[in-house]
């Protein structure tokens, strides 16, 4: 073999090796639904399982691996790293108020933690789980 394509086929690895870097550092950014069309907004629930939802609840996506949100009675937040379409919750915690709708917000709170998907198109987001339930929410604006 020639040693100019002896020297070729050492240096194409040293030429690559910045394109992976590139890319590899791309995909270390936000996987989490927040990236994906859902942050930014504030997502009202409108039906659960095809039913409407009477209350007021929302979910917001606050930062990267964040959710936050306003139930029929109080405020909470909890942690949702899987990546886009997989939707989870760890660590949910809420405020304390009683309130009138307090079964309603043990409903929804307790809808959203079984969710496992995610879809976001536009101004609706959909949360569904393997069982057939379904959450869906419209944003404000």
């Amino acid at each position: 073999m020639p040693v100019s394509h002896f020297t070729t086929l050492i240096s194409w690895p040293a030429r690559l090796a910045p394109v992976l870097l590139v890319a590899l550092t791309a995909c270390a950014g936000d996987e989490t639904l927040s990236a994906y069309g859902a942050a930014g907004k504030t997502w009202r629930l409108s039906q659960i399982d095809g039913a409407p939802f009477s209350a007021a609840a929302t979910l917001e996506f606050p930062a990267p691996g964040k959710i936050a949100g306003q139930a029929p009675c109080n405020a909470y937040r909890a942690e949702s790293t899987a990546p886009y379409p997989w939707f989870d919750t760890t660590g949910l915690s809420s405020t304390r108020k009683v309130c009138p709708e307090l079964l309603e917000e043990t409903r929804f709170l307790e809808a959203l933690q079984t969710m496992g998907e995610a879809e976001v198109t536009g101004d609706v987001l959909i949360l569904r789980n393997g069982s057939g339930r379904e959450m869906l929410f419209r944003a404000d604006g």
